[in-house]
């Protein structure tokens, strides 16, 4: 793509330009199949994701604190996915490279919004685990629904505050050279290298916006593991200990799979390839919305227990 006209740019003018063009994966040979690993991907996500609100939904049992994270953290997945696999598929399978600047700025404001809130829904589960050991007489006063779901809306407002204050600063960015951006999405990093006025304001805003989303929660997450295991060590019987172990596996490797990918891509910076970049920080935005419900949802007791008086109410009824 050319660069933009830049002829009647000045200090004190703005310019858009009317399409972005995103270039994704361009670059990378057998593409192909790896788009049709992404329609499977989502697929399977959409299907795991509704089943497991429906179930939580229907059954007053899982009407408990314990599962509102849990249905937020699917209806996050579930749109979270489908803010950005439809996109990517429509981008590069059917050659739509171009993207309006305003359809840009929401894919980037929908897309994000999710992500903050599968990372700050994991963050809640925590917290949820750390009562649950640390204070166990105490937890079903202090983790209450009204307390769940108060925490959650809250969340919702600062994750949609967050990205609309960052939408408004790109949206002051004036761009008069190229309109190509270097990602699979309208990806903000990429966006600000494109800008030519003073886009300072605008670049601490994308650096702020990963400390709140990403380093924040790992390091709320951390102390609480900290503080759960020196709990978990005055526990005498070895049996017990395993026990209130297990409970935190789960959530572990949520943790793990959503969280490890982008801190290792940070922390590795401008030293990764662009392409690995992309594979990698694609793979992270679409795998942990189909592996979350699997691993969380679908192991536990109660779910399990859910889904078989299901299985037995449609059995009487087919009789």
């Amino acid at each position: 793509m050319r660069p933009l006209n830049s002829a009647d740019f000045t200090n004190t003018t703005i310019v858009h330009p009317k399409f972005f063009f995103i270039s994704g994966f361009a670059s990378i040979p057998h593409t192909n199949y790896y788009y049709v690993f992404l329609c499977s991907v989502y697929a399977m996500t959409v299907l795991v994701n509704t089943f497991i609100m429906f179930m939580i939904y229907t059954d007053h049992c899982l009407h408990n604190p314990k599962y509102i994270p849990v249905f937020n953290l699917a209806v996050s997945d579930l749109c979270g996915s489908t803010a950005i696999i439809p996109q990517m598929i429509d981008t590069f399978l059917f050659k739509s490279h171009l993207i309006s600047f305003e359809a840009c700025l929401t894919n980037f404001f929908f897309v994000f919004l999710f992500i903050n809130m599968q990372s700050f829904t994991l963050t809640v589960l925590s917290y949820d685990r750390y009562v649950a050991i640390c204070f166990p007489l105490r937890y079903n006063e202090i983790v209450t629904n009204k307390s769940t779901l108060v925490i959650t809306a809250v969340l919702w407002v600062f994750a949609g505050t967050a990205n609309v204050i960052a939408v408004i600063f790109i949206n002051r960015l004036s761009f008069c050279k190229s309109n190509v951006i270097d990602s699979y999405f309208c990806d903000p990093g990429p966006i600000h290298l494109l800008a030519c006025n003073d886009n300072t304001p605008s670049s601490v805003i994308n650096w702020t916006h990963p400390l709140l989303i990403l380093w924040f929660p790992v390091l709320f997450i951390t102390g609480t593991y900290i503080l759960i295991a020196k709990a978990l060590l005055k526990i005498a019987e070895t049996s017990e200990r395993l026990k209130a172990m297990k409970t935190c596996t789960s959530h572990l490797i949520l943790v793990s799979v959503f969280y490890l990918p982008i801190c290792i891509t940070y922390a590795m910076g401008s030293t990764i390839h662009q392409n690995a970049r992309m594979i990698n920080m694609s793979l992270t935005t679409i795998l942990p919305p189909l592996l979350n419900p699997i691993i969380y949802s679908l192991k536990t007791e109660e779910f399990t227990e859910s889904i078989k008086k299901l299985y037995r109410r449609k059995k009487i009824h087919c009789r």
